[in-house]
This record gives structure tokens, C-alpha cells and sequence, in this order.
């Protein structure tokens, strides 16, 4: 896959009619399929289907299933809510982006399994990770430091949204609460460290929450070691 051919040409009028769909279209109707059944149902017959068009003549918009992630990817980027400049509270600016990251994965549940495959930076992707290297110039961390620590917070909002879905489905399939199951498998980690082999997390098991809540509020779990995730992230080595 070429960038500059995927990113940086318009695409090219055809001789003869208007073609009959566009790429922003097609992109559309990709992420609508994938939202709603998956990323695995996302072939180019099936958004062929959708479009009313020729498998083969989806081809000509967009060449193969891994260009159409990578538009995929970057229109919803383009989901984020994002200031026009930094605030210069380069904390509470990061929290903001991961936030939002977060907000757009769950939207699109389908993304955190996406990006690990993203080969380039389309311009949506491109406008965020502009703003994140600002966001991050006053921590005193170098270009390609500041490059990494984007990467890396991505991957834990991916992670911990990955996370977040499946304590959803588990919950869904076993018709209990999330305080129910966390109850549960808090008894059973406790039954495994009573006999004195696990002792660091028995340590652990044996200081009571002080909002049990949070720990069962994904919301209120992300925000915490997001915080964590920022301070190890910003301190130069």
C-alpha cells in the first residue's frame, strides 16, 4: 500500500459519466457494517451489497480489503472533539484525548482490534497526533519520545476498552451484575491465596476498598490508572 497514492491524490475523475459512488461512501457504509456485525463481516462483497454495486467494481474505488481498514480507521478518527489549541494544563489535555479515544472505540467497538493492523496516518489520524505532540511539548520530552508516548496511550485505551467490552459481554452472558461477578471472583482468589502461596496478593486481597464502586465503574477504573498510565508515560528518563 503506497501513502502518498492512498492519502495525498484526490481521486481521479473518469472519463465518461460521474462515477456512481464515492470512496467516502463506500468508507460509510464499511464502518456501518462493521459497527453493527463486526469486523469480520466487513468483505468487499458485503459492502458491495450494501452499496448496490459489483463486488468487482468496488475494486476500482478501493483495491483491496486492507485499504478500506485504513479508511475505516481514519474516518473515525475524525469522531474526535478536539480544541483548536492546547489549554497548557498538558495533563488534564491528555486525559481529554484518552477520553475521547475511549469514546470513539466504544462507539466503534470494532477499532481496538483494528489498529494493530494500521499501516499509515491518514489526515484525520494526522490532526490528532498533531495535537497530542503539542499537548505534550511542555513535558520536556524529545519529538520522538512524544511520538511514543501517543502510541502508547492508544494501545492502553485500546486495551482497556477491549477490556471494558468483554467485562460487558461476560456480564450480559451470565445474567449478573459486574459487582456480582467481581464479588465471586474475589472469593475464589481468596480461597487460592488462604494457603499462604501467593502471599503478594494475598497482601493485596486484604486491604478492603475504600469505594468498592470503583471498581466496578468503567468509567471510574479507566480514569484511575489513566492518571497512573500519564504519570508513567511523561517522566523522562
Amino acid at each position: 500500500m503506497d501513502p502518498e497514492v492512498l492519502w495525498s491524490q484526490a481521486e481521479r475523475p473518469r472519463r465518461g459519466r460521474p462515477p456512481a459512488h464515492s470512496r467516502a461512501e463506500i468508507t460509510a457504509e464499511a464502518v456501518a457494517l462493521a459497527d453493527t456485525e463486526g469486523l469480520a463481516a466487513v468483505t468487499m462483497r458485503a459492502v458491495a451489497a450494501r452499496i448496490g454495486a459489483g463486488t468487482m467494481s468496488l475494486y476500482s474505488y478501493v483495491p483491496n480489503k486492507e485499504t478500506l481498514l485504513e479508511l475505516m480507521i481514519d474516518q473515525v478518527s475524525g469522531d474526535h472533539r478536539l480544541p483548536p489549541e492546547p489549554s497548557g494544563d498538558w495533563r488534564a489535555d491528555l486525559r481529554g484525548i484518552a477520553r475521547e479515544q475511549r469514546a470513539i472505540m466504544r462507539r466503534h467497538p470494532w477499532l481496538p482490534a483494528a489498529l494493530p493492523a494500521r499501516q499509515t496516518f491518514g489526515p484525520n489520524t494526522l490532526a490528532v497526533v498533531e495535537y497530542t505532540l503539542a499537548v505534550l511539548a511542555p513535558v520536556g520530552l524529545d519529538a520522538p519520545a512524544r511520538l511514543e508516548t501517543f502510541s502508547l496511550l492508544t494501545g492502553f485505551v485500546a486495551s482497556h476498552v477491549t477490556y471494558e467490552l468483554a467485562q460487558e459481554q461476560a456480564t450480559e452472558a451470565a445474567g449478573r451484575t459486574s459487582g456480582e461477578l467481581l464479588d465471586a471472583q474475589t472469593r475464589h482468589l481468596r480461597a487460592a491465596t488462604a494457603a499462604g502461596r501467593y502471599p503478594h496478593l494475598a497482601q493485596a486481597l486484604a486491604v478492603p476498598a475504600a469505594d468498592p464502586a470503583a471498581h466496578t465503574n468503567l468509567e471510574a477504573v479507566f480514569d484511575r490508572l489513566l492518571d497512573r498510565m500519564i504519570n508513567g508515560l511523561t517522566t523522562a528518563p
